[in-house]
């Protein structure tokens, strides 16, 4: 392993350790290593594919917009193969799918380049006598995606680790989930901007120490004495107890958790992410970068029990993204003090927060 930037050093011993330093939440300098070297080598959410079905269907979309900035297009050709391309076509740089539609092939509307929906060169007008011409830098880059349970999306312009990896933890406590039966509801979805830095919105989600402090209602219904957390490699999971009375999941027996009323599975995956599990469904959190001190959060609802929406702690949520969204500004204004660096943790209640900074403290490295 490469040697770490001393002042980015999170010792493993999570009661020895300090946090990150204050200059992680402010500096630009540090703000875009992070796009290289965090982000462009995780896993990306990107979307479902109910509306990728159709051969023929090509959807562009600009990754991590206002960030990475990447354009990529996803196209199903015609053998009913999904494709992740880049949209960039290898001529001059124009897009190359401007909007959404149902082709037999992505034609550049500059100069007409024309490509397959596999992403490979067709043809050309007003080239003939180009020497070497086409060649292998003529197709259309292809660009690292995953399915997951065949319906979620996730794109990585180089990633570190296979995405099964990743899920792993998430897939073999929860697979007895028929995920693809949930449906995404976006009369519910909603996004945030909050004006505070995007690891620090995720260092607040990453424990639940403050959940009597800051959340009353979502306080009631769960059991703040039985929350635990777990650690893995790519994620944690805060493990949310139901409160007495309140919404838990009917477990089946080969779950691990069978005997519990369990009333939220908080999953964090590295390093932007959340997948919180309810009795209703599934909300995705996507934390999305736009400047140091700025971050725009988009609340994704996919339905499983639409008759659960209302109670438990998956209920509520808007007015608890509210109640975080005033601490983590707050604080913000807070790690700009000249008198604040690093803080300690709590060996009881943030080992989230020591996972997530030994592991942005070891990427981050030289």
């Amino acid at each position: 392993m490469p040697e770490l930037h001393p002042e980015l050093y999170v010792h493993p011993d999570i009661s020895q350790a300090s946090t990150l330093p204050a200059a992680f939440y402010k500096d630009p300098e540090i703000f875009e290593r992070a796009k290289e070297q965090v982000f462009a080598r995780t896993w990306q959410w990107v979307g479902d594919t109910d509306d990728l079905k159709a051969p023929g269907t090509v959807k562009p979309f600009t990754l991590l917009e206002g960030f990475l900035d990447e354009p990529l297009v996803i196209t199903r050709d015609h053998d009913d193969r999904l494709h992740l391309l880049s949209n960039v076509c290898t001529h001059r740089g124009m897009l190359v799918a401007e909007t959404g539609d149902n082709a037999r092939y992505l034609r550049c509307r500059y100069h007409g380049r024309r490509f397959g929906l596999d992403g490979c060169f067709q043809a050309m007008p007003e080239f003939e006598g180009v020497k070497g011409f086409p060649s292998e830098s003529d197709h259309l880059p292809q660009v690292p995606f995953g399915l997951w349970r065949g319906k979620f999306l996730f794109a990585s312009l180089d990633p570190a680790v296979p995405l099964e990896e990743v899920l792993k933890p998430i897939e073999e406590r929860l697979g007895w989930l028929p995920l693809q039966q949930f449906y995404f509801e976006p009369a519910r979805a909603r996004d945030y901007l909050v004006r505070a830095n995007w690891a620090l919105y995720c260092d607040n989600y990453l424990e639940g120490f403050h959940i009597p402090f800051i959340h009353a209602s979502l306080n009631a219904a769960i059991d703040y004495g039985s929350y635990t957390t777990e650690i893995y490699d790519w994620c944690n999971l805060q493990l949310g107890v139901a409160a007495s009375g309140e919404t838990a999941f009917e477990l089946p027996q080969d779950s691990p958790d069978y005997g519990q009323r369990i009333g939220a599975y908080y999953y964090w995956v590295f390093p932007n992410l959340m997948l919180n599990f309810y009795p209703w469904g599934l909300s995705v959190n996507v934390v999305r970068p736009l400047g140091p001190e700025l971050t725009k959060v988009s609340f994704l609802p996919y339905v499983w029990d639409a008759g659960k929406l209302e109670s438990g702690a998956g209920a509520a949520l808007d007015r608890v993204e509210r109640e975080d969204e005033v601490v983590v500004e707050a604080v913000q204004k807070g790690v700009k003090s000249r008198f604040y660096d690093r803080g300690r943790f709590s060996v009881a209640r943030e080992a989230g927060v020591h996972h997530f900074h030994r592991l942005l403290s070891r990427v981050l490295a030289d």
